[in-house]
C-alpha cells in the first residue's frame, strides 16, 4: 500500500483526497490513512493536509427505515383493509404512537373514535421518508427542515469525516529508507551510523504514563464506604476529635460508670489533662443523663447508682465514634427544640477508635469504626437488617449472619458476622441495635422518633475482601508494601 501512495504521488505530484483515491483503488480509507502515517514515519517523504466533512449519515433505525420502511409506512401495511382495532395495533405495533401521528398528518389512516377501529385512508401510500434516506445515501442533499426532522426522528446523525490531501514532501523519493530511532552500541562500533538515517525528535509528543499511584486496602475500602454511605443519601459527621470525655463516650450512651468497658483494661485513659473542662458538656443535660442513670424516667428505672460528675470529666482516647453520634443526635434535639419541627437524618462517620486489646489475628488496640445511624420515626430492627444488606450488598459481601446481642445503649441489639473464606469462619464484623429511649429522651429527642444505629470495623471487611487471614498484616511495621503494590485491586485507576 505504501508503494502505490508513492507511485500515484510520483506521477500525479499529489493525492487530492484520500478518500477518492481509496474508492479507485478499491481500498479502506482507514488503510490509506494508515500507509500515509507509515510513510510519514520515514521523515519529510510526504507533506499532508488534513481536511474534514461533516456528513449526514444513517443510524439504526434509519438503516431499518432503509429496508422496510418508515414507521408510519409499516402501520399503514399492518392495518387490515377492513380496519384494525386500536387497541390492538398499541399493543402489536412497537412506536405506534409516534406511527399514528405521522400517519394521520399524510392522511394515511383514520380513526373511528366510537367504534375504536383504525382505518386506511388511502388506496396507496408513497413512502417519503425512505426515498429521502435513499437519496441522502447516494449524497444528494435534503433541505434542513427535513433533516433536523429526520434527526430528532433519530433516523440520521451528523458526524465529521476527516480526509488528507497528500504531495511531495523535500525528501520525496520511491525509495524509501527506514529510519532509525535509537543510536545504538552496534551503530557506534561497526560505523554504521555514519549512513544510516534518524527520525527527528517529536517535540509534541507525550511522554508515556507513568505506573498510577496504589492505595492502601484500607484506604481504598475506606473510600469506597464512603461513596456508598454518600450513595444512600447519608451525610458525613465530624470526627476530628480522638480524645473524648467519658460523659460523650460513655454516660450520653446510657453506659453505666460500672461498666467493665470503663476499665483501664478495655479503655486508654489521658493523664493530662486527666479532665475535661466542665464547661464544654451543656449543664442541664448533664443533670437529665445524672437523673436518667442514678433514678430512671418514663418507664425505666434506671441504673440506682450515685452517678459521679467525677467519672463522666475524665479524658479518653474515644472507645467508639458512638461518642461523635451522641454529640450529633444532642445537636438534632436542641434544633428540633428551636425550629418545632424534627427533621430525620441519616449520618454516617469513618475514623480510627482506639481500645486496650490484646494483639492477635484479629484485634488491634487502634483500629477504624464505621459508625451509620438513622433518626426518623417509628424505626424498627426490621429497617436495621434492610439497611445492614443494602450497605454490605453493595460492598460485595453477602454472607451475613445476625446474632443477639446486649450493649448498654441499644435494646434490641445484634452483632453481625460474615464468612471469611480464608479463616474457613464467621467473624464478627460490626455491632448494631435500635438506640435505648433512656438515651434519646435526656437529650430532648421527640418520645415517638426511633433512631437505628450500627458500629462496623473496617479492618475485617478488608481482610475479607482482600483475603487476608492476619489483622497485622494490614497495620503497623510488618505490613508488606509490596503487597500493597503486587494487588491489583489497590491500583489507582487511570485518568
Amino acid at each position: 500500500m505504501d508503494t502505490l501512495l508513492l507511485e500515484h504521488i510520483s506521477a500525479n505530484d499529489v493525492v487530492s483526497d484520500t478518500r477518492a483515491f481509496a474508492l479507485q483503488h478499491g481500498k479502506d480509507h482507514q488503510e490509506v490513512v494508515g500507509a500515509m502515517k507509515s510513510v510519514q514515519s520515514l521523515g519529510d517523504v510526504i507533506a499532508t493536509k488534513e481536511m474534514s466533512e461533516e456528513k449526514w449519515l444513517l443510524t439504526d433505525e434509519g438503516q431499518k427505515t432503509l429496508q422496510a420502511g418508515s414507521l408510519e409506512a409499516r402501520l399503514f401495511q399492518q392495518i387490515a383493509s377492513e380496519g384494525s382495532s386500536l387497541e390492538e395495533l398499541k399493543k402489536s405495533f412497537e412506536g405506534f404512537s409516534i406511527a399514528f401521528g405521522k400517519a394521520s398528518s399524510k392522511k394515511w389512516v383514520s380513526l373511528d373514535k366510537a367504534s375504536g377501529i383504525v382505518k386506511r385512508a388511502t388506496e396507496s401510500i408513497v413512502d417519503d421518508v425512505q426515498k429521502d434516506l435513499e437519496n441522502l445515501k447516494l449524497g444528494e442533499k435534503l433541505p434542513p427542515k427535513t433533516l433536523d426532522d429526520y434527526k430528532k426522528r433519530k433516523l440520521i446523525e451528523k458526524r465529521v469525516e476527516k480526509f488528507y490531501e497528500i504531495c511531495k514532501g523535500p525528501g520525496f523519493s520511491l525509495e524509501t529508507e527506514k529510519l532509525a530511532t535509537d543510536l545504538t552500541s552496534e551503530m557506534i562500533a561497526n560505523g554504521s551510523w555514519k549512513q544510516q538515517g534518524f527520525k527527528g525528535y517529536n517535540f509534541s509528543a507525550k511522554g508515556r504514563l507513568p505506573d498510577s499511584g496504589h492505595l492502601h486496602p484500607l484506604m481504598k475500602v475506606r473510600s469506597e464506604f464512603r461513596q456508598i454511605f454518600l450513595e444512600m443519601g447519608f451525610s458525613e459527621m465530624p470526627t476530628n476529635n480522638f480524645v473524648e470525655s467519658s460523659f460523650w463516650n460513655f454516660d450520653a450512651l446510657f453506659q453505666p460508670q460500672q461498666h467493665p468497658a470503663r476499665d483501664a483494661h478495655d479503655t486508654f485513659f489521658v493523664s493530662h489533662p486527666a479532665q475535661c473542662n466542665k464547661e464544654l458538656i451543656p449543664g442541664d443535660y448533664m443533670e437529665r443523663v445524672k437523673k436518667m442513670h442514678s433514678e430512671g424516667g418514663s418507664g425505666s428505672i434506671g441504673y440506682q447508682y450515685d452517678w459521679s460528675e467525677e467519672e463522666a470529666l475524665k479524658n479518653l482516647l474515644r472507645t467508639h465514634t458512638t461518642a461523635v453520634s451522641s454529640r450529633m443526635l444532642y445537636k438534632l434535639a436542641e434544633t428540633t427544640k428551636a425550629t418545632g419541627e424534627f427533621k430525620p437524618v441519616k449520618l454516617f462517620s469513618i475514623d480510627r477508635v482506639f481500645r486496650n486489646e490484646t494483639l492477635d489475628a484479629t484485634h488491634l488496640a487502634e483500629f477504624h469504626q464505621i459508625e451509620g445511624l438513622v433518626a426518623d420515626y417509628n424505626l424498627t430492627l426490621g429497617n436495621l437488617i434492610g439497611m445492614l444488606y443494602e450497605f454490605f450488598n453493595k460492598l460485595g459481601i453477602k454472607d451475613l449472619r445476625f446474632k443477639p446481642a446486649y450493649n448498654p445503649y441499644t435494646e434490641p441489639s445484634m452483632e453481625v458476622f460474615s464468612f471469611h473464606p480464608g479463616l474457613k469462619k464467621w467473624i464478627e464484623i460490626g455491632n448494631s441495635g435500635v438506640f435505648r429511649p433512656e438515651m434519646l429522651i435526656p437529650m430532648g429527642l421527640p418520645e415517638d422518633v426511633s433512631v437505628i444505629a450500627w458500629g462496623l470495623s473496617l479492618e475485617r471487611p478488608t481482610m475479607i475482601k482482600y483475603k487476608l487471614d492476619n489483622i497485622r498484616d494490614l497495620c503497623g511495621h510488618k505490613v508488606n508494601l509490596q503487597m500493597v503494590y503486587d494487588n491489583p485491586l489497590c491500583r489507582i485507576e487511570k485518568h
